[in-house]
């Protein structure tokens, strides 16, 4: 006999559970899909020769070159100044950009390279070989700097990213890694902004000051992450 105290388990109705099962699988979708980027370019649907439509030259005489079936936005070697092309949607905050760049030296000579965001006076984080730094830019001025080991010929991931801190303020935040190695948990470098960030685009920058041809693929723009 049952104990007056003890009440059989009522079965949930087959509409809660569908329901229950449906809004698993949303959340499992909304969780695949916070991961997708924003913004994406691999180059691969881009003659040789050309520059993709959604990007922006500011300056520089970037083309898509292709070698292996490998297809990729290419910088000259020369002339030595700082070029950069604009990618993506413009933001403010709670945003980040990615790309993968490869460099070579010649003698002592390096290259320069990264990754900005919040237009061109924004914030760049970039790896500057020659220095065995990555350095985070606001501007022309340097704010944060952190050590950072290059390999000549490889290609680097670079990310950047601004996120909104409780105090009111803003966190701008970057790593690089070589790529095809895990990716750091931490953050390489970082650094707090009091003033309102300007909306505005990502873009990949290089100073081929060693006299040999930069290559960007991979353009992303993310959402941030912790």
């Amino acid at each position: 006999m049952k104990s007056p105290l003890e009440v059989p388990a009522t079965p949930r109705p087959r509409w809660r559970r569908l329901l229950s099962g449906s809004t698993a699988a949303l959340v499992l979708m909304l969780s695949a899909n916070a991961a997708e980027p924003l913004f994406s370019e691999d180059f691969s649907k881009t003659e040789p020769g050309k520059l993709p439509e959604p990007l922006l030259r500011l300056d520089g005489d970037f083309v898509v070159k292709e070698e292996a079936g490998n297809r990729f936005l290419e910088l000259p070697g020369s002339p030595l100044d700082s070029f950069g092309v604009m990618f993506g949607p413009g933001r403010k905050e709670n945003w980040g950009a990615q790309a993968r760049i490869l460099g070579t030296a010649q003698g002592r000579r390096f290259p320069v390279f990264g990754v900005s965001i919040n237009t061109v006076g924004g914030y760049r984080v970039q790896v500057a070989p020659a220095k065995k730094l990555i350095e985070l830019l606001k501007g022309d001025d340097t704010v944060a700097t952190a050590s950072f080991t290059w390999e000549s010929g490889s290609w680097t991931q670079v990310r950047v990213q601004i996120r909104k801190s409780t105090d009111g303020k803003w966190r701008v935040e970057g790593k690089a890694w070589k790529d095809g190695s895990p990716e750091p948990a931490a953050w390489g470098i970082s650094w707090e902004e009091s003033e309102v960030p300007v909306t505005g685009r990502a873009a990949v920058w290089g100073q081929p000051f060693s006299g040999t041809p930069l290559r960007f693929d991979d353009l992303k723009v993310v959402a941030a992450s912790e």
